[in-house]
């Protein structure tokens, strides 16, 4: 089993030893004795089940584990001990500690807080007290008593201060790059239902050649809500990456702001609204970036998914070379198959793989905000989630079972640029109840906090910095780092085996644990976040700062 099936055993496990307990106590007192045992057994089962998921999570990391552990065991156990008594009481008790047993795991998560311990212990004694008084007819001060104690206790901590993120920094400012030898203009307006740059989705493609000084200026013509341009994955100067409140001020209607810097990499690459990004994105403000290093050839096709044109059909020599530029603008993997003619994956975000090999019946999985660029040749044809997209002759069959490639295991390997690590930063990626607002929310957190409550990180400009990203929750996370590429250490232990990997966007699927690198050398303050815009919105973003 993986890592993450065991996550998802671990929660099924503790929801029926809740349940067990808690339906066993119902039926004791309704006098069905023989019902209340089998479901006292269930429980008991159930519990020794999450023991042995306990053990193999421990084992996968003590990040998956720590409050399994330190509170969710000791409540079980205590569980275990009273309810086998089996009176309607002693049931009904067993029930509401693996309740909390489970709470503590659904509504904290990691890390590990007294806080979360004694509010547990106060629930569970509320509830008992409760239900001692309905079936008794008289008050318990001993679980009264427990419940007040635990819960003053548990909310000192859990209104404690903690740090705050660091906002109040400015962008380093770049020196400016020289005339301009690529103008564009991006104006933002509604159109109809979406959002649009000059009125069209996806927004216009922006070519340039390496060396090319580019500037855009972006217009808000009635976006309420504000816009920005990010260049997902190019590592512009600090000042250039279009994150509202840390490198620059929202563009509000009426507003515009001037974008420019040098293309110096090559590559396929996207621009997005980072301003309201998970609604401005999925209505539309979002387009293509290419940089190439000097005249294409063959044939070229750009597809940024998931926007859904009929299927288009070029008609191109057999023989001719293509290059499928496949750009993932969703928040969620998509699948591309690449039918009708071996392939070879060339680059991944932008950067250019060691000697890759020709793949055929193989399926691509692109992670939200990645870039594959795939060299083929006439006739071929691209499907995306199993649905044709693009031809350059006749259409091939439809892709069947075939395989995902692994990018980790892909292409000739290398020996990393450096020879030493300096700094090791860990994100922790969960979900929690979040306190520290206006408002209570259940948050995506990361290291048990969500935005704007997450601490910054800082590390020193020249550093080499690993970090280690950890999902401890049931969906994927695409993980996205401004202003570098980082290059793929290992995953779940096991270290990359092909080509140097630098990315700015991959999936950590629930379970995994990712160690990546880069080295500092592009100062600022830089966003850090999860690429499904909804979670990011949702509090899975943080910033680093040098």
């Amino acid at each position: 089993m993986t890592t993450g099936s065991i996550i998802a055993a671990d929660l099924i496990l503790a929801v029926l030893a809740a349940a067990g307990w808690l339906g066993g106590g119902a039926a004791a007192t309704t006098g069905r004795r023989r019902l209340a045992t089998g479901l006292a057994i269930l429980a008991l089962l159930a519990t020794l089940g999450r023991a042995a998921t306990t053990v193999a999570l421990a084992r996968a990391g003590w990040w998956f584990a720590a409050e399994k552990v330190v509170i969710a065991a000791p409540l079980s156990l205590a569980a275990v001990a009273v309810g086998v008594r089996r009176t309607p009481m002693a049931m009904f008790f067993a029930g509401y500690a693996a309740t909390g047993a489970l709470l503590v795991t659904v509504l904290h998560g990691y890390p590990v807080s007294a806080g979360a311990a004694l509010l547990a212990v106060a629930g569970v004694a509320t509830a008992t007290a409760v239900t001692w008084r309905l079936l008794h007819g008289r008050t318990s001060r001993t679980a009264v008593a427990v419940a007040v104690v635990a819960l003053v206790g548990g909310t000192a901590f859990a209104v404690e201060p903690t740090a705050a993120a660091d906002h109040d920094h400015r962008p380093v400012t770049a020196s400016r790059a020289g005339e301009p030898t690529k103008r564009f203009v991006l104006t933002a307006g509604t159109t109809g239902d979406a959002w649009a740059f000059n009125g069209q989705v996806p927004g216009p493609q922006l070519d340039a050649t390496v060396g090319d000084v580019v500037e855009v200026t972006l217009r808000n013509r009635d976006i309420e809500r504000g816009v920005t341009l990010h260049w997902h994955g190019y590592d512009v100067p600090n000042d250039q990456d279009g994150v509202p409140g840390v490198t620059q001020d929202v563009v509000r209607p009426g507003q515009e702001f001037v974008y420019r810097f040098v293309a110096d990499q090559a590559g396929s690459y996207w621009y997005h609204t980072h301003s309201a990004s998970d609604i401005g994105v999925r209505k539309g403000l979002y387009g293509v970036l290419v940089v190439r290093p000097g005249r294409p050839t063959g044939v070229e096709v750009v597809v940024a998914y998931p926007a859904r044109p009929p299927l288009t059909t070029t008609a191109s020599q057999p023989g001719t070379p293509v290059r499928f530029r496949l750009i993932n603008t969703d928040s969620v993997t998509h699948r591309y198959a690449v039918a009708g003619a071996p392939f070879t994956v060339v680059a991944l975000d932008g950067r250019d793989l060691d000697s890759p090999s020709p793949l055929t019946n193989t399926v691509l999985a692109i992670p939200a905000g990645g870039r594959f660029d795939v060299v083929t040749t006439a006739p071929a044809a691209l499907f995306v989630d199993g649905r044709p997209v693009r031809a350059t002759g006749p259409l091939p069959p439809a892709p069947g079972a075939w395989p995902v490639l692994d990018p980790l295991t892909y292409g000739t390997a290398s020996p990393p640029p450096w020879t030493r690590v300096d700094r090791t930063l860990t994100l922790v990626l969960d979900r929690g109840l979040d306190l520290r607002g206006r408002l209570p929310r259940y948050a995506h957190t990361v290291n048990g906090a969500a935005d704007p409550g997450i601490p910054t990180q800082v590390v020193r400009r020249g550093e080499v910095v690993r970090l280690r990203i950890v999902n401890r929750s049931l969906v994927v996370h695409p993980w996205h780092l401004h202003g570098h590429h980082v290059l793929v250490l290992t995953r779940d232990g096991k270290p990359a085996t092909g080509s140097p990997l630098w990315l700015d966007s991959f999936d950590v699927r629930p379970g995994e644990v990712w160690e990546v690198a880069f080295r500092a050398d592009n100062p600022g303050l830089w966003a850090n976040h999860c690429h499904n815009l909804p979670h990011a919105d949702a509090g899975m973003m943080l910033h680093l700062r040098y």
